[in-house]
């Protein structure tokens, strides 16, 4: 993983927020809220929250509810902070590296999407574990292959095509580079887990190609492979991304994702 795949800045955290989270993180985030609605939690520490998709959904429903949201870039957080106040939820900025709670704080632990972008994924498993009291869970959501993703295959391909020479590979390199089962349960039993279970889940999300373009070429670490690149080609990009995705425009695009409860 480059050094840039996990910033988040100046003007992602917004169109993030406005143009992905409806196509990519809402129809995962509501399975989310419904496997820990099952474990009736009382204090929840979710990592990488970014703007807050799941910590919504899970304050639904789970009302009373403790949840510490926490992310390691503060403008995601920023956003998350616009999207609704509750004495029930508290946003802060952390490394889910080096968590600052001490152990068995929480029932629960969530991660939707953000594993893939841990530097050190057994430290990040490590530390979620060292937090969770004995018989807590750990639920990570993390992305299937990219081939199982074909609105994000598309608009990546697309964009690849724009710099023959060195084409972007971030949305294959990280976001849709970790979704080897084999690989993720690894680093679980490494970091302690050993009661690990694994589901791949389905869901559709309705496509407006050229929202989804402008959340995955300007609103993700992408845009930062494209100005490193050439500055002048992000509208050619979003133009690219938007032609590649018009087949799918006002259709429900399929996304896989593999949802891993471990226990402590």
């Amino acid at each position: 993983m480059n050094a840039s795949d996990a910033a988040f800045a100046g003007s992602i955290p917004a169109l993030y927020d406005r143009h992905l989270a409806p196509l990519l993180f809402e129809p995962f985030a509501r399975v989310v809220a419904e496997r820990a609605a099952a474990l009736r939690p009382q204090r929840i520490l979710e990592t990488a929250a970014g703007t807050s998709v799941v910590t919504a959904a899970l304050h639904d429903a789970l009302p009373e509810a403790e949840i510490v949201a926490t992310d390691l870039n503060q403008g995601m957080l920023d956003v998350a902070a616009r999207r609704f106040a509750s004495d029930k939820v508290r946003l802060a900025a952390a490394d889910a590296q080096a968590l600052p709670f001490e152990p068995a704080r929480f029932d629960l632990v969530v991660c939707q999407f953000g594993v893939m972008f841990f530097p050190d994924k057994v430290e990040a498993n490590r530390e979620a574990r060292r937090v969770l009291r004995d018989g807590g869970h750990y639920l990570a959501v993390i992305w299937d292959r990219l081939e199982r993703n074909p609105v994000s295959k598309a608009a990546s391909q697309a964009v690849a095509e724009l710099f023959p020479g060195n084409p972007p590979r971030f949305l294959e390199r990280t976001p849709f580079g970790y979704g080897d089962p084999t690989w993720i349960e690894h680093d679980l039993v490494a970091a302690g887990f050993t009661d690990i279970e694994f589901e791949t889940v389905v869901r559709t999300s309705r496509v407006k190609a050229r929202d989804a373009a402008a959340g995955l070429a300007l609103g993700s670490p992408l845009r930062a492979e494209i100005e490193a690149r050439d500055p002048a080609m992000l509208d050619a990009a979003v133009e690219a991304a938007a032609a590649a995705l018009a087949p799918w425009e006002g259709q429900d695009g399929p996304m896989s994702a593999h949802l891993v409860t471990a226990v402590k």
